[in-house]
């Protein structure tokens, strides 16, 4: 007799399993990850170092947390580390699949890239601590484990809160007649990490800061907290003992203590706090004197004020009840930048001399990195994505810049919701934008802590970005940046070619008009700066963004602008105003690689002028320029408004007529060439930022020029 009770039973099953989809549950744990012997190397310096004792107010640990929504089980760890290396990684998580009911493919581990933590991972001038890689690695498994048993049923939620004032940019780009020498000897670094300290040596940052502060917050549906994952963008504070878990862990403590003790019948709350694009970043503000550059005192003033925003941040936090999860992972080759025939002879020389020790200069740290990128050629690199609900997190296994993180954030298809943690899954160094190879510095010579090709950045990012579409089942956002009531200005007097210079990466300069004069950048730029006056040119307390220019300039061909036009354009210079006979030239229309007679040069003037002041030129080099009366302050956002008329030339700055002419050539050739931060022949290019430029094929009235000119 058949079992008729079946299709019904199937049925029920079928019901029971989709209606408990999307339940969340979530456990979190803290395992010891402290090393069992001493002395320990320590990573994070150039050269080697050790620790011999433990401070036990400040333990390294591994902080763990498991997702489960009934379909799908995730696991994450946050390791007291200064980076592990993939292999590590990959055993760690097998011995997690042994213990759990994880996948290995669904357990994302990484690091929270504190300096004081014993090595497990060989980086500069300091090896793996052999007799602690299996501690740590045993200790992963065992997080992942003790957080699975304490599964309980959960809500999850999200809050971003402004923590500007405890980040900066670390990375500045120095002065052109000041670039230092790279270990080998090269004179390449334009921008370099701290550079910034003596304001006459460099011309400004050479990146953007992402001031977010996300809290992931997960509590059970009668309001318990369970855990948090917090995200923010700080390297490190430097940590005053020699083991020490710095600021991720103060942080962490913090949180907990103000959750104070667990609820009957819940596992103790657990707080995380997840490394962010922290490449080019660190907490002291460059752009302030030295007596204003930090709000706070110390270490543990630091992580308490930190983490008394974060507590703000989710008492706003609206829960879902309900939140499915998705995992994707991407396992990929990419290449090192190896040692040519010559570097490598070079760097074999110096190994030879140094015998069985390990190096002691930075000259001989980057010796021995030649040969170990020689020897290895490539590597693979594991990127993720999750969902949890609406929230999205991707994965980088690099240091990674700020502005990388904010290329996902600003194009994840979860909309607002989405955090990135990098140092994840490996340990594979930094991976600056392919326009930052050219300003050289740190950050980008050769070694395993910076060693993947220069498109490796790109890569990457592209790669997160397929996997969060695929978490998110639907495309990624395509970012354009908002209008304020400036831009208003600009389209209502029909501009020609409107460039903003709102890229987040090169080389193409976008044209905002319907006419796509799209313009190219030159490869000394760096992009998504802060630019002028936000709130007259983006809406909805956007950031306004521009391009700081280092030498090189971006180039458009207009061959609808005739002989009567006008261009207008924001600007902030970077140069002192002593340091050349030309402070800098910001605007050109001309040949390509000339200066004609039938040119125009805008630029500020040096020694050889007025310092300080607009300079004009039109014509060959052998005339002298027009300079402006009004002395122009360094690092200050400032307009300009050029306009043509025959023989007639007129120039506005913020607002003002500035430079007037009424002798210029009438019967100059029409030339179709314009070029933005720097000139046509590439002499005195600019250094600083541009931004908001519109060209118009005739000549503004005066009444308009003020108008878009600071009027």
């Amino acid at each position: 007799m058949p079992n008729l009770l079946c299709p019904f039973a199937a049925a029920a099953v079928m019901f029971l399993s989709t209606s408990v989809r999307g339940e969340l549950r979530v456990g979190a744990a803290i395992v010891d990850v402290m090393p069992t012997s001493f002395p320990v190397l320590v990573n994070g310096s150039m050269t080697s170092r050790t620790a011999d004792r433990v401070n036990t107010n400040t333990p390294i640990s591994a902080r763990a947390i498991v997702l489960d929504d009934g379909r799908e089980r995730i696991g994450i760890v946050v390791v007291d580390s200064c980076m592990m290396g993939r292999e590590l990684l990959d055993e760690a998580k097998q011995q997690a699949t042994q213990r759990t009911q994880l996948k290995h493919d669904r357990i994302l581990i990484s690091a929270t890239h504190t300096h004081t933590a014993p090595s497990s991972f060989g980086a500069l001038g300091t090896d793996a601590q052999a007799d602690y890689v299996p501690v740590l690695r045993a200790g992963i498994a065992e997080s992942l484990a003790k957080a699975e048993a304490n599964l309980e049923p959960a809500r999850v939620g999200i809050g971003i809160a402004d923590a500007a004032e405890y980040t900066a940019l670390r990375r500045w780009i120095r002065r052109p007649d000041r670039i230092a020498l790279d270990p080998f000897g090269n004179p390449t670094v334009r921008a370099n990490m701290h550079a910034g300290q003596n304001w006459d040596d460099v011309t400004g940052e050479s990146g953007p800061e992402d001031p977010d502060l996300a809290v992931i917050s997960f509590e059970s549906p009668e309001g318990s907290p369970i855990a948090v994952i917090a995200n923010f963008s700080m390297h490190y504070f430097s940590a005053p003992a020699p083991l020490d878990f710095d600021y991720f862990g103060r942080f962490c403590n913090n949180l907990q203590q103000h959750v104070g003790e667990p609820v009957e019948d819940h596992s103790p709350f657990v707080a995380i706090m997840s490394h962010g694009c922290s490449g080019d970043i660190w907490r002291r503000d460059y752009k302030k004197p030295t007596n204003e550059q930090q709000p706070y005192g110390d270490i543990e003033q630091y992580a308490s004020e930190l983490a008394d925003i974060a507590l703000r941040a989710m008492e706003s936090i609206e829960y879902l009840e309900y939140a499915d999860l998705a995992i994707a992972e991407r396992r990929m080759k990419l290449r090192y930048r190896v040692p040519d025939q010559q570097r490598l002879d070079w760097a074999r020389r110096i190994v030879a001399e140094m015998g069985d020790r390990l190096p002691q200069t930075t000259r001989e740290v980057y010796a021995r990195e030649q040969l170990i990128l020689h020897e290895r050629q490539e590597t693979e690199i594991v990127v993720q994505a999750l969902r949890i609900g609406d929230i999205g997190i991707a994965t980088t296994p690099n240091e990674t810049y700020a502005l990388t993180g904010l290329k996902l954030k600003l194009q994840s298809p979860l909309a607002d919701r989405t955090i990135v943690i990098e140092l994840a899954n490996g340990g594979d160094g930094y991976i600056p934008p392919p326009e930052q190879h050219v300003l050289g510095g740190y950050n980008t010579w050769p070694a395993r802590s910076a060693g993947l090709e220069v498109e490796a950045e790109p890569k990457i990012t592209e790669t997160a970005l397929q996997l969060l579409e695929e978490v998110a089942d639907r495309p990624r956002r395509i970012f354009v940046q908002s209008r304020g009531p400036m831009c208003d200005r600009f389209v209502a007097l029909n501009p020609v070619a409107w460039y903003r210079f709102d890229e987040m990466s090169g080389p193409i300069a976008v044209d905002s008009t319907q006419h796509r004069h799209h313009g190219t950048y030159g490869p000394a730029v760096a992009y998504f700066l802060d630019g002028p006056d936000s709130d007259l040119y983006c809406r909805d307390g956007e950031t306004n963004r521009c391009a700081h220019f280092s030498g090189s300039h971006l180039a458009a061909r207009l061959d609808a602008v005739g002989a009567a036009w006008s261009v207008s354009f924001s600007f902030w210079n970077g140069m002192p105003a002593d340091a050349r006979e030309v402070t800098g030239w910001m605007f050109s229309r001309d040949r390509s690689h000339e200066v004609s007679r039938g040119g125009c040069h805008l630029g500020i003037g040096g020694t050889a002028t007025n310092p300080g002041k607009l300079i004009l030129l039109c014509g060959s080099e052998s005339r002298r320029p027009l300079v402006g009366k009004t002395a122009i302050e360094r690092w200050t956002w400032n307009r300009v408004t050029l306009t043509r008329q025959g023989s007639s030339i007129r120039v506005f700055l913020n607002g003002g007529l500035e430079i007037v002419s009424d002798s210029v050539s009438a019967n100059s050739p029409v030339i179709p060439r314009f070029f933005f931060g720097g000139r046509s022949d590439n002499r005195d290019n600019w250094e600083g930022r541009i931004d908001e430029a519109v060209v118009f094929d005739r000549a503004l009235s005066d009444e308009e020029a003020w108008l878009i000119s600071g009027g």
